[in-house]
């Protein structure tokens, strides 16, 4: 696999970076080089951040992904290739074409498989299993022994709005690493880079997935839908959900089958390690 970040290559470099070129085409090119696409042979090349590609080179990988040809700077013939190409962006596509800054030819050519990875802040049981490898990987490089996080760390980190995505949970995780004492990463070990706590999300004041209001339901009812939604997001996995919802899996256990009892659906578990 060969990856390239279009925003880090000058632009006047870019083409020969991508699709090589030969001995003389341009002051400097003092003898051939193979491009990115012809070294991806048989493999895959991913193009990161191709929205920041200018549009003239964009007509030119165009006709390499429809022909499957490449043709070098100065060549004289075109080179065929068998690669998989990946794209990615941390822009909307569709609305860089509306502006003029991307080809929707080369978007429909791109867009067979759509990938869209939703903000940290959207995946909070996606948030504790990350910030449990990062823990456990810094620990290991900086020599000190792995240990777990707390109940109140994890509830921390899965509430935190984390505008920075994964490098900014693992900057911080890699900060708590360094700084933690005891057996086990305390909450308070997990700050922003100026030494300030965690900030937690915006508590909705209304269900997100169908915007109506709370007001005027029991504080029961609102538990239940919470603690079903969160199960639901977590894909039936208990001891995440109870991790989200700051409770323990007995407890949790407990809720779900009064509201079995109840009649009420309760999703399948998908996974649940044992508890603690």
């Amino acid at each position: 696999m060969i990856s390239i970040n279009c925003a880090a290559i000058p632009e006047n470099l870019l083409e020969s970076e991508l699709f090589g070129h030969e001995k003389g085409a341009f002051t400097g090119a003092v003898a051939r080089r193979i491009g990115k696409f012809e070294e991806a042979e048989g493999g895959t090349i991913l193009l990161d951040e191709i929205s920041e590609m200018d549009v003239r080179l964009q007509a030119k990988l165009l006709r390499v992904l429809q022909e499957r040809v490449v043709d070098r700077v100065g060549g004289a013939k075109p080179v065929k290739i068998n690669i998989r190409v990946i794209a990615t962006s941390n822009r909307n596509l569709a609305d860089e074409v509306k502006k003029g800054n991307f080809r929707e030819d080369l978007l429909f050519r791109l867009n067979v498989v759509n990938l869209h990875v939703p903000p940290l802040r959207e995946r909070p049981a996606d948030v504790v299993a990350l910030a449990e490898h990062f823990a456990k990987k810094y620990a290991a490089l900086n020599g000190v022994a792995a240990r777990p996080l707390s109940d109140p760390a994890r509830l921390a980190v899965a509430s935190a709005k984390w505008p920075g995505n994964v490098r900014e949970l693992e900057n911080a995780l890699h900060r708590a690493v360094l700084l933690s004492v005891g057996d086990q990463i305390e909450k308070e070990a997990i700050r922003l880079p100026d030494g300030s706590a965690l900030a937690p999300k915006v508590a909705e004041i209304s269900d997100p997935s169908t915007g109506v209001s709370l007001v005027g339901k029991t504080v029961a009812e609102v538990e239940q839908a919470l603690i079903l939604k969160t199960l639901d997001h977590c894909y039936g996995n208990r001891t995440h959900a109870a991790t989200i919802l700051g409770i323990s899996i007995r407890t949790l256990r407990n809720k779900l089958k009064q509201y079995s009892d109840d009649g009420v659906a309760v999703p399948s578990i998908a996974a649940e390690r044992a508890a603690g």
